[in-house]
C-alpha cells in the first residue's frame, strides 16, 4: 500500500516516525510524500504543550477530511498524543483507524494489516525492540539519532515523563551499528538527542556513558558531531572540555536553563541554582562553545521581580540563542497545582518581550562576524532570494539562524563550503563563498 506520514513536535519524534516508516517498506509498502497518494496516513503526534497538541488535532482532522477528498482510504495516530488521550480519540474521533502509542511502533505492520482486514487497532502498552533502520526525512546530508528515550527529572511543569516513562538508554552497540548505516549512506553530521543526552548510560549502571559513546561514533566518518538537550545540573567540567577540544564535537551545547530566578527554578525542580546557572553558562562560554537555550515565561509564581531577574540574565550574558515560551498548564503535572498561576496575556507579553530582546541582541553580535570567515555546511537553496542556504557549527537545523550565500561557481548541497560574511539580515548572516 501507498502510506504517507506527517511528524510533529521534536527530532526525537522524527526519528520514530523515520523508524516506523523503515519498518513499513521492509515489510513491502511503498513510502509516498503526497497526501493526495496514500491509501493510509499516519499523524505522528506531539502533546508537550497546548500549541503541540492543538496542532496535532488540526492534523488528525485535516488527515481525516483527505478520506474524503482523496482516495486515501485510513489514517493512523501515533505518538505523544495518542499515547496521551487514546480513548478520547478512540471514542471522540471514530474515523481514526489505528492508534498506536510512543512504544508500539514495532506494531506498526500488524495495525496496517489489521486496517486491511477491515479492523481497527489501539494499543498504548508495547515496549518497542530496538530498530536500526531508517527512511531518512531529513536531507541526506545531516540525521538524528535518538540515544534514549523517557525521562527521570520530573520537572514540575513536564508531562513528558508521564507520557514517555522512565528513562531509557540505548545499547551502545546497537547505536553504533545504526550510526554506522548512517555515516556510510552519506551523512555527514549526526546530531544525538534524547530528553537529556547527559543521563544516557545512567540506567546501566549509575554513572554517565556519553562521552564513551561519543567517542565511539568519532571513529566513523561524520564530519560533525552535535548535541542537544544537555540537563544543566549535569554538566560539569570533564564534559565542557571534552565538547571544547574533540575536534568532531562541534562546539556547541543546546541547554534547557528554563530560568534564571532561584525561586522559580526550586518551583520547577530543576535540581539547580540561580548561581550554578550564572556559573555554568560563564564557564562554557570560557571555553568558546555557543550556548543555546530556552527559558519559561510566566511559571506559577514568577513575580515581576523575579520576571527582571530573568531578563537581566539575558541581557548580560550573551546567549547566542535562546528560546521564549509562556508557560503551558499541563493536567496531571505537579505544576498544574501550584497557586499563583498568571494571566495568559502577561505570560505571552513576557514571553515575546524577551523574544525581541534577544533578537536585538544576537543581530548586534552578528554584526561582529562581518568580514570573518566560517565553514558552512549547504543545506537547501532560497528560491525567492537567489541564495543558497547553510549553516556553520554554531547553528543545529531548523532552530538557528542560518547562512545565506551566493557563488561563482556550481554548488553541492551537503558539502563544506568557505563563506565570508560581508552582510547581516537581522538574525541571519549574509556572505560568498570564497576559494
Amino acid at each position: 500500500m501507498n502510506i504517507g506520514a506527517i511528524s510533529l513536535g521534536c527530532d526525537k519524534n522524527r526519528v520514530d516516525t523515520e523508524k516506523m516508516l523503515a519498518r513499513l517498506s521492509d515489510a513491502g509498502h511503498r513510502i509516498v510524500s503526497d497526501a493526495a497518494s496514500a491509501d493510509i496516513l499516519i499523524v505522528n503526534t506531539c502533546a508537550f504543550i497546548d500549541k503541540a497538541k492543538e496542532e496535532s488535532i488540526d492534523e488528525i482532522m485535516w488527515a481525516i477530511g483527505q478520506k474524503y477528498q482523496s482516495d486515501m482510504k485510513h489514517v493512523v495516530v501515533t505518538g505523544c498524543f495518542a499515547q496521551r488521550y487514546a480513548d478520547e480519540l478512540e471514542k471522540e474521533v471514530p474515523e481514526v483507524d489505528a492508534i498506536l502509542g510512543v512504544n508500539d511502533y514495532d506494531g506498526i505492520v500488524a495495525a496496517i494489516e489489521a486496517i486491511n482486514a477491515g479492523k481497527k487497532t489501539k494499543n498504548i502498552c508495547g515496549r518497542d525492540g530496538f530498530f536500526e533502520k531508517r527512511v531518512l526525512t531529513t536531507p541526506y546530508h545531516y540525521a538524528y539519532l535518538k540515544i534514549a528515550d523517557g525521562c527521570d527529572n520530573h520537572c514540575t511543569y513536564c508531562a513528558i515523563p508521564s507520557i514517555r516513562g522512565k528513562y531509557r538508554s540505548e545499547k551502545q552497540e546497537d547505536l553504533l551499528r545504526e550510526a554506522k548505516i548512517l555515516s556510510d549512506d552519506g551523512v555527514k553530521e549526526l546530531i544525538l538527542v534524547a530528553q537529556d543526552v547527559t543521563c544516557y548510560g545512567m540506567d546501566f549502571d549509575g554513572k554517565p556513558h556519553l562521552i564513551e559513546l561519543v567517542r565511539e561514533l568519532e571513529k566513523l566518518e561524520f564530519e560533525w558531531i552535535r548535541l542537544l538537550y544537555l540537563e544543566p545540573e549535569r554538566i560539569d567540567d570533564e564534559l565542557i572540555d571534552f565538547i571544547a577540544t574533540e575536534p568532531k564535537v562541534v562546539k556547541y551545547m543546546d541547554i534547557p536553563l528554563q530560568h534564571a530566578d532561584g525561586g522559580v527554578l526550586k518551583r520547577m525542580n530543576r535540581g539547580t541554582t540561580e548561581e550554578r546557572v550564572k556559573e555554568l553558562v560563564a564557564k562554557v562560554k570560557g571555553a568558546g562553545i555557543t550556548v543555546r537555550t530556552t527559558f519559561i515565561c510566566g511559571f506559577p509564581g514568577e513575580s515581576e521581580e523575579a520576571f527582571a531577574k530573568l531578563r537581566d540574565f539575558v541581557e548580560s550574558n550573551e546567549l547566542d540563542y535562546a528560546g521564549f515560551f509562556a508557560y503551558s498548564r499541563e493536567e496531571g503535572t505537579p505544576a498544574d497545582r501550584l497557586d499563583g498561576h498568571i494571566g495568559e496575556e502577561i505570560k505571552l507579553a513576557r514571553a515575546e518581550e524577551l523574544t525581541c530582546l534577544q533578537r536585538e541582541l544576537l543581530a548586534k553580535r552578528n554584526e561582529r562576524l562581518i568580514g570573518r570567515q566560517v565553514k558552512v555546511l549547504y543545506d537547501d537553496i532560497d528560491f525567492d532570494r537567489q541564495l543558497f542556504v547553510g549553516r556553520c557549527s554554531t547553528q543545529a537545523p531548523d532552530i538557528d539562524n542560518v547562512v545565506y550565500f551566493e557563488a561563482d561557481r556550481e554548488m553541492m548541497i551537503g558539502n563544506f563550503y568557505n563563506v565570508e560574511i560581508t552582510a547581516t539580515d537581522g538574525v541571519d548572516l549574509v556572505g560568498r563563498v570564497v576559494e
